[in-house]
């Protein structure tokens, strides 16, 4: 079935279906990500995303179980680009194919040779509306208007144990979790670091309810950070009472909010597995994993910019001056992606 990608501007790009087939509307993005589409397709950050990935080949690797590779119990972006499907995978842990999966989880995807043309448009008159069209004729949807933390966040409280007590001696530490959108690798490295972990909603307040903590993660999450405002909200509190905090992601823009700073949208997002970082104060670069539409406009008082984007001089991270919070734009768990930057883990436990 031939399908098409229609801009808000008009502009109209034909392709082959081989996905769900049903019209879908969101906010038009690309990935400059060459693998992991498995885990990106199920990261919570890309709800209400139509995602273009800008590497040509797709879909080589198949799909695995969900404990192979999954980031949420299920695929998150609302509908997929790309240039060559290849429904033939090859790999030991596939299940399926990735048409099978899309169908199965009802996302529809249009094979569009020149998403070359598309990743360029974005990138040079920046992010904008788009729809899938396949035989339904629909209406745009902004999802950035739309409160999407309270979407993908789990609904009732959660605890993790580790499993594990080698290693680092942290096994009293509990930390509460925040959930705005969280992947599952941020709950694992926890795990890993002999943490106990309480995952709460997204408007919880752990705070009011006396919740006993060591320290709280935000966690990652799409869209607009001030949509968030119940998390904004109980962020305030918990820094009032100098509860160690660590963000990630959305969880960096929150906590510039909390703290009085301010975030802004990016023309175009930062989305792949090949961002650098400098560190602030080093001439260290780390090569990161992001998912991001907004970043940090205004550095709260009391704080340092921690990382800069090497390629648009943004924030990515900032970090208290004597108080232990602190937060990351990008994803230190990866998940996909290099793993240059899990040590901001073991900085963040440190500090419990």
């Amino acid at each position: 079935m031939i399908g098409r990608l229609i801009f808000e501007d008009g502009t109209i790009c034909e392709g082959t279906s081989f996905g769900f087939e049903n019209s879908v509307a969101g906010e038009i993005a690309f990935s400059t990500g060459m693998v992991g589409y498995t885990e990106s397709f199920t990261d919570p950050s890309y709800k209400g995303q139509i995602l273009t990935l800008s590497y040509p080949i797709v879909g080589s690797y198949g799909v695995p179980l969900r404990l192979g590779g999954w980031e949420s119990e299920k695929i998150q972006i609302s509908g997929l680009i790309v240039s060559q499907y290849i429904n033939t995978p090859s790999h030991f842990q596939s299940i399926m194919n990735l048409g099978e999966w899309l169908k199965q989880e009802k996302i529809p995807a249009l094979e569009i040779p020149d998403t070359r043309f598309i990743v360029k448009k974005i990138r040079d008159e920046g992010a904008t509306l788009a729809k899938v069209e396949l035989g339904e004729t629909i209406e745009f949807v902004n999802p950035n208007k739309q409160n999407l933390v309270e979407m993908v966040s789990i609904k009732e409280i959660k605890t993790y144990k580790p499993a594990r007590l080698g290693g680092v001696q942290r096994q009293n530490k509990t930390v509460i979790l925040i959930d705005c959108g969280v992947k599952e690798n941020i709950i694992r490295e926890l795990l890993n670091r002999n943490i106990r972990v309480i995952r709460v909603p997204w408007n919880y307040d752990f705070i009011e309810e006396e919740m006993q903590c060591d320290g709280v993660v935000i966690s990652n999450g799409p869209g607009d950070p001030k949509m968030a405002s119940k998390t904004i909200e109980i962020v305030k509190k918990a820094l009032a009472k100098k509860i160690p905090i660590l963000g990630i992601c959305l969880g960096n823009q929150i906590l510039a909010l909390a703290s009085g700073g301010d975030t802004y949208k990016l023309s175009f997002g930062h989305r792949g597995q090949n961002q650098p970082c400098s560190l602030v104060g080093s001439k260290k670069c780390y090569i990161t994993t992001q998912n991001h539409g907004f970043a940090i406009k205004k550095i709260p008082p009391g704080f340092n910019s921690w990382f800069i984007n090497c390629n648009d001089g943004t924030n990515e991270g900032i970090i208290h001056k004597t108080l232990p919070f602190m937060s990351v734009q990008f994803h230190p768990e990866a998940a996909p992606g290099p793993v240059d930057t899990t040590w901001i883990f073991d900085k963040f436990l440190n500090s419990l």
